[in-house]
């Protein structure tokens, strides 16, 4: 009897360990890869293909991006390089922010590095047949408004025409602050330029985006999708390195605004009792079952470290959509 009872307990273990395991079960955890290791990357990237998940993010400043792949979300396989720069590149460090939009049967790679001749960080687009690579250079560098860009993030509307838009981040210095601004602007249908000209998205404007406002004024990496017929964005606010970096939402009724941010901003920050630090540069995927919806972004490794810190791994958080049609995360 002693036996039968330990063989219930044991399948009861088995049984709950597996369900765990489902993605659909996850509520907050950080990434690992198939030898247990926490995901290093900044400004993680997730998308799904032909059943198969790949994450990219800031991972080799110095020269270029790597990625893994995963078929249930929850383990990575480390796939190497993504991409490695040219030796006549124009960028000189500062690869950050890659992501790979699969758009008329290509795979288009956005990053920014830093311009040696300037000293700005310029956006870069690149292309393949496969999404491993290799990536050709296609625009190196891809345009320059006078000022830093980073964070590019294409977005297909679901319109007949498929209308491609780009969103960015312009950051600068003045007064003594640093700043970002989000933008949007209509991209051509090859990619290859504008249509009219960026309008803005987004500034520090909201209070929890101005603990540092004398130094700080940050706006950046924007993820933007459809739901219910309304257009949302996620983006982050402040400071990445120190530790009051978040994440906000807002809607829009199109692609080029006007950007309306959620009253409840923000909708993900530090939080004490799940031991997260300044989570951020996020982006949205949905579980293999599709079933559920999972928000993806980079914290802080070491909750208790000095700051400022740029070291930084991958969490997993499930989201939802309450009454109203807001994005919330859902938090133990």
């Amino acid at each position: 009897m002693i036996r039968g009872y330990r063989f219930i307990f044991i399948t009861i273990i088995c049984f709950a360990w597996i369900q765990c395991s489902q993605p659909d079960q996850y509520v907050t955890a950080p990434l690992k890869t198939t030898d247990g290791r926490f995901i290093g990357l900044g400004d993680p990237f997730v998308y799904q293909h032909e059943g198969t998940y790949y994450m990219t993010g800031t991972s080799v400043p110095d020269s270029g991006f790597n990625y893994y792949t995963s078929t249930d979300l929850i383990t990575w396989e480390f796939r190497g390089a993504l991409f490695r720069p040219s030796e006549n590149h124009y960028g000189k460090g500062y690869f950050w922010a890659p992501e790979v939009k699969f758009y008329r049967n290509k795979f288009y790679l956005t990053y920014s590095s830093r311009d040696e001749a300037s000293g700005l960080l310029l956006p870069a687009l690149a292309v393949s047949d496969n999404p491993d690579g290799p990536y050709r250079e296609l625009f190196a560098p891809w345009f320059n408004t006078g000022q830093s860009a980073i964070d590019c993030h294409i977005f297909v509307d679901d319109n007949p025409e498929q209308t491609p838009y780009l969103f960015f981040s312009q950051n600068g210095e003045e007064a003594g602050y640093s700043y970002g601004k989000n933008y949007v602007v209509e991209l051509l249908p090859d990619l290859s330029g504008f249509v009219g000209n960026p309008v803005i998205v987004g500034e520090a404007s909201q209070q929890w985006e101005k603990v540092d406002y004398g130094t700080n004024r940050c706006n950046e990496g924007v993820f933007a999708f459809k739901h219910a017929g309304e257009y949302h964005i996620t983006y982050s606010a402040n400071h990445t390195s120190y530790s009051h970096y978040g994440v906000g939402t807002a809607k829009a009724v199109h692609p080029l605004g006007p950007w309306i941010k959620d009253m409840d901003n923000p909708i993900l920050a530090s939080n004490d009792s799940l031991q997260i630090s300044s989570p951020g540069h996020s982006c949205l995927i949905t579980s293999p079952n599709g079933k559920e919806q999972y928000i993806v972004y980079h914290a802080h490794r070491d909750y208790n470290g000095p700051r400022p810190s740029d070291d930084r791994i991958v969490y997993m958080s499930r989201i939802y959509f309450n009454s109203n049609g807001e994005l919330r995360v859902k938090l133990p």
